[in-house]
C-alpha cells in the first residue's frame, strides 16, 4: 500500500450581507465570508490537502476564481469533484484532521453536523473526519474578527 500526506490552508475575510458557510453547512452569524465561491474555508483547506497529497496541484488550479462557472458555487460541489479527481488516480482518503480558527461564532455545537455532511459528500466514514475549532486569543486578523482560517491535513492511500 502507498500512502501520502497533504496539508491545506485557506483564509477568507468576513463581509456583511452574506451567509456563513463552513464545513458544508450554513451557520447563523451576522457576517459571512467573502469569496468567489461560497467561501467555505474548511472545505477549501480540505480540497487543497487532498489535491496536494495526490500531487494534483491546488483548488485554484482546478477551479479558478476568475471562472464564471464557479461564482457563488457551493463548495460541496468542488469537494465532490476533487474526490472524483483523486479516485480516478486510485487514491482513497485514510483520514482528515482539520482545524478552523475563529473568535466567533463558536463552532463546537456545529462540528457533528459538519462531519456528517462532509462524510456524505466524500463517501467516507464520519470517524475518519476530525474537525477542531480554536481561537487565536484575540491576536491577528482572526482575533480581530476580520476573517476566518482553516488548516487541514489529509492522509490518502492507494492499494
Amino acid at each position: 500500500m502507498k500512502i501520502r500526506v497533504g496539508m491545506g490552508f485557506d483564509v477568507h475575510a468576513f463581509v456583511e450581507n452574506r451567509e456563513l458557510w463552513l464545513g458544508g453547512i450554513s451557520i447563523p452569524h451576522e457576517k459571512g465570508l467573502k469569496g468567489h465561491s461560497d467561501a467555505d474555508v474548511l472545505i477549501h483547506a480540505i480540497c487543497d490537502a487532498i489535491l496536494g497529497a495526490a500531487n494534483m496541484r491546488d483548488i485554484g488550479f482546478h477551479f479558478p476564481d476568475n471562472a464564471g462557472e464557479y461564482k457563488d458555487i457551493d463548495s460541496k460541489i468542488l469537494l465532490r469533484r476533487v474526490m472524483e479527481l483523486v479516485r480516478t488516480e486510485g487514491w482513497e482518503i485514510g483520514n482528515i484532521d482539520a482545524t478552523v480558527c475563529a473568535e466567533r461564532p463558536k463552532l463546537k455545537a456545529h462540528i457533528p453536523q459538519m462531519q456528517t455532511v462532509l462524510a456524505e459528500v466524500m463517501g467516507i466514514a464520519i470517524e475518519d473526519i476530525s474537525i477542531k475549532a480554536t481561537t487565536t486569543e484575540k491576536l491577528g486578523f482572526t482575533g480581530r474578527e476580520e476573517g476566518m482560517s482553516a488548516y487541514a491535513t489529509v492522509l490518502i492511500q492507494r492499494n
